[in-house]
């Protein structure tokens, strides 16, 4: 198996174990045993949990700002309600589909401060990353940063309610398009 295919596997496994077994019990030795490969195999490619944890993170993150990307391009030129719908749907739907390992491993990248950093530069640069596609809808061009902390918290919030079956995917993404519109309309 070549470097990145086995990089891949163990990816793919870890996310599987998080999912089946919770975060906790996502160690580099586990990951290991259901690898069927030597602990060294593992150390080799993530030289502790956390560079683990966050690799999956980076994973997602990835995910989503492509499928943010994607969705607000599938839109145009649309206006502020299209574009409030495509950053809802993609963020809803990213969230949705990785459901409760997601959030174990968000909470897991808050256990230690270089997890934390990773975690917030992480959160800043989608929050930027919605900046820019949502400023040219306000009459200011700027989006707050107060503003963009409560989009983001709502879409957490609500994204997680869905995943978790709490929310219809239809009612979370009303809801948090609903917040997108509001900021848009306040800034």
């Amino acid at each position: 198996m070549t470097r990145a295919d086995r990089r891949r596997q163990l990816l793919d496994l870890s996310w599987s174990v998080v999912r089946e077994d919770g975060a906790d019990a996502l160690t580099l030795g586990r990951l290991a045993e259901v690898a069927g490969v030597t602990k060294p195999v593992v150390y080799d490619h993530f030289s502790t949990r956390a560079g683990l944890v966050v690799a999956m993170f980076e994973e997602y993150d990835a995910e989503q700002s492509a499928a943010l990307d994607a969705a607000v391009a599938e839109v145009g030129d649309g206006g502020p309600v299209d574009t409030a719908r495509a950053i809802a749907v993609s963020y809803v739907d990213c969230v949705v589909r990785h459901g409760r390992e997601l959030a174990g491993v968000a909470a897991a990248l808050e256990g230690s401060t270089e997890l934390a950093d990773y975690k917030r530069r992480a959160d800043q640069a989608y929050a930027d990353q919605c900046r820019r596609i949502l400023a040219p809808h306000t009459r200011n061009g700027v989006v707050s940063t107060p503003a963009m902390v409560g989009l983001l918290g709502a879409a957490d919030a609500v994204s997680a309610a869905a995943a978790d079956g709490a929310l219809t995917v239809q009612e979370a993404y009303d809801e948090v398009s609903a917040v997108v519109v509001s900021v848009v309309e306040r800034a």
